[in-house]
């Protein structure tokens, strides 16, 4: 994606300008609004209601790229919180570092649906009207950042550009609230566990897509310093290009997810490797089980369970209301090339998943855990 800067200069002039008294909303717009935030409260349930508002309204909307995207990273996200619960997280975390773990992607997950979907349904609610009702986006507490872009989507139709924005507005919208907060940063973001997982590369963003034979091939990318605002912006504009540059690669990504719905299992796209079941015996000792992407021979699946298994619903104290938006040089972040190498990403995985297996088996026999402990 590259754009003359020429192209988007009346987005720019806009930026640069002071944001203007919000107009108060009529009677039928205070509809409007409240059954927006009612059904933004419904489907920010969990992990699993979010992901699916994301693809439904997509396959609405298919002209709203980003709801795909966000569709799959949340699916990504799920797989995360279930880890922590699994066959291996669970015999390096203490208990209440898991719980830690999964309340910073759960906060960071709903955070991002609170101030993304009131946007998709408000465009949602425009279009059937065949109206612009952007100017009542600063009462759901959007951004002007993101009250420019939609101005500027709706009289370009430029899907790329909303794409960004909205990965950007996200991104930033999630720093003061998650990323800065004192408390994760020393629970999570600073300790050695989530040090770890970068080493192992475990933090790989996962697209399955069925190939030639029975087992999903993936694409995705890895991020390696989440707690960077520029990497994270600059992996989310990458995996839009992988999911968007080309017809075949959408299509696919899209067929699979379609017809998969989501669970939080990893065993929802490689069923030879993980089962939603435990089937590992407790006390017994953990032996090697991987190797190049196949499970040794007489060895049972990783266990990945699906999230309403391990995991209830929380209630969540609403985001802080400031406006994360301060100098219009943000929209530096919409333009030039998305740099983007091996898309390609089962060989990694593979090797992390090996690597993880491995560092399992050595810690228990150097450390034997508890008798009746797993």
């Amino acid at each position: 994606m590259k754009k003359e800067f020429g192209s988007i200069k009346p987005l720019v002039q806009e930026l640069k300008k002071k944001a203007k008294k919000p107009i108060p909303p009529d009677s039928l717009e205070k509809g409007i609004l409240d059954d927006i935030r009612k059904h933004t409260s419904t489907f920010n349930r969990n992990n699993l209601t979010r992901t699916k508002a994301y693809l439904d309204y997509y396959l609405r909307n298919p002209q709203i790229h980003w709801s795909f995207l966000a569709h799959m990273v949340s699916r990504n996200a799920g797989w995360s919180m279930t880890d922590l619960k699994g066959e291996w997280l669970p015999r390096i975390l203490r208990e209440d570092e898991a719980e830690t773990f999964f309340h910073f992607l759960e906060r960071g997950n709903w955070l991002i649906f609170q101030d993304a979907f009131p946007q998709l349904l408000l465009f949602e609610e425009g279009k059937k009207r065949e109206k612009n009702l952007s100017h009542l986006l600063p009462h759901i507490q959007v951004s002007r950042f993101m009250q420019v872009n939609w101005n500027y989507y709706i009289e370009t139709q430029d899907s790329t550009l909303l794409s960004m924005a909205l990965i950007i507005n996200e991104q930033n919208y999630i720093e003061s609230r998650l990323i800065q907060d004192p408390y994760y940063q020393e629970q999570v973001l600073s300790t050695l566990q989530f040090k770890l997982q970068d080493i192992l590369s475990l933090n790989q963003i996962l697209f399955p897509f069925q190939g030639q034979g029975r087992i999903p091939d993936l694409l995705g990318q890895t991020l390696h310093q989440f707690a960077s605002l520029h990497e994270r912006i600059e992996l989310g504009k990458r995996l839009y290009k992988i999911l968007f540059r080309d017809e075949w690669n959408r299509k696919k990504v899209e067929e699979w997810a379609s017809s998969h719905p989501h669970t939080g299992s990893r065993k929802d796209y490689w069923f030879h490797l993980f089962n939603d079941v435990k089937d590992s015996v407790p006390g017994m000792p953990y032996k090697i089980r991987i190797e190049k992407c196949s499970l040794k021979d007489r060895t049972l699946r990783i266990y990945s369970p699906k999230l309403p298994q391990v995991w209830p619903d929380i209630e969540h104290k609403q985001g802080d209301k400031e406006d994360w938006y301060k100098d219009w040089k943000e929209a530096g972040y919409l333009l030039g090339e998305i740099e983007l190498q091996d898309e390609r990403i089962e060989a990694r995985y593979c090797k992390a998943l090996e690597k993880i297996d491995l560092a399992i088996a050595a810690q228990e026999l150097l450390y034997p855990p508890h008798e009746g402990s797993e």
